[in-house]
């Protein structure tokens, strides 16, 4: 998975970090810049997200699975609209990410934030203008899969085993045949990153992963709100979606001047 369409290519992006990153952290008046003298605000990034590791991006593109002959995955994700927001790549700014999310905040249609005092509203035109999602489609989560009829997660999990035979307590993405264990690999690096414990398969992979199989058109600008205040506001998580969030910091025009700049590596 990477953002050339040759997958021994390594891209270089640049990340770019604010003068009064972590190591100045005696100097606060970079903070009142960011936001713009917030003190619940400061104190609520202190405690969550100063430290907060932050999980490089994965890119994919389409093309590449095409010229692998898989086919089949890549009309699974043609189907689903996720071609554009796979393919993601960009600058990121990496200090205003985190003033992001400590701002952030949502309701049923929109995600919202504030950084350097510019409020964002990140609705369904800015969703499809960055990504090419829309807020529509499936609502599905662990717990929530009325929408998928008969779904069991142990049975779908032996379909895509290449012995369906083997007894395991946990999903382990090892014994899968190609097409699932791609779309694992997708779903856990790409769709819902996490940073840590990418050999197992948890509840709503398997739900995301049977929903790619089965076509079930997916509302992923709700999986990607929900694990985004999921994985946020616990600090044992690493933050993910960078790109995606440089990229709404893009729309708005946010100032991103920066004097510290730093390779990428995707």
């Amino acid at each position: 998975m990477t953002s050339s369409s040759n997958p021994r290519k390594r891209t270089k992006r640049t990340m770019v970090k604010h003068v009064g990153s972590d190591s100045d952290n005696n100097e606060p008046d970079y903070l009142d810049t960011w936001f713009v003298g917030n003190q619940v605000s400061i104190e609520e990034y202190y405690k969550l997200y100063n430290r907060k590791i932050i999980i490089t991006p994965k890119v994919l593109t389409l093309e590449w699975l095409k010229e692998d002959k898989l086919n089949e995955v890549r009309d699974m994700l043609k189907f689903q609209k996720l071609d554009k927001f796979l393919k993601l790549t960009r600058n990121t700014y990496l200090d205003l990410v985190k003033v992001f999310l400590t701002n952030m905040w949502y309701d049923e249609e929109n995600l919202y934030s504030q950084v350097k005092g510019i409020d964002t509203a990140i609705n369904e035109e800015v969703w499809l203008s960055v990504t090419g999602l829309r807020n529509d489609g499936v609502v599905v989560s662990r717990g929530n899969t009325i929408e998928l009829g008969n779904f069991n997660k142990v049975q779908f999990y032996k379909t895509c085993l290449r012995n369906q035979e083997t007894a395991s307590r946990t999903f382990n993405i090892g014994g899968l045949v190609v097409v699932p264990r791609i779309l694992a690999y997708i779903v856990i690096w790409l769709l819902t990153p996490r940073g840590f414990n990418h050999a197992t398969l948890a509840e709503e992979d398997l739900i995301l992963m049977y929903c790619l199989m089965n076509k079930i058109k997916v509302n992923w600008v709700n999986v990607i709100r929900e694990h985004l205040f999921k994985v946020g506001k616990k600090l044992e998580y690493r933050i993910p979606y960078v790109i995606l969030l440089s990229s709404f910091i893009e729309y708005f025009e946010i100032n991103v001047e920066s004097k510290i700049v730093e390779e990428l590596r995707l």
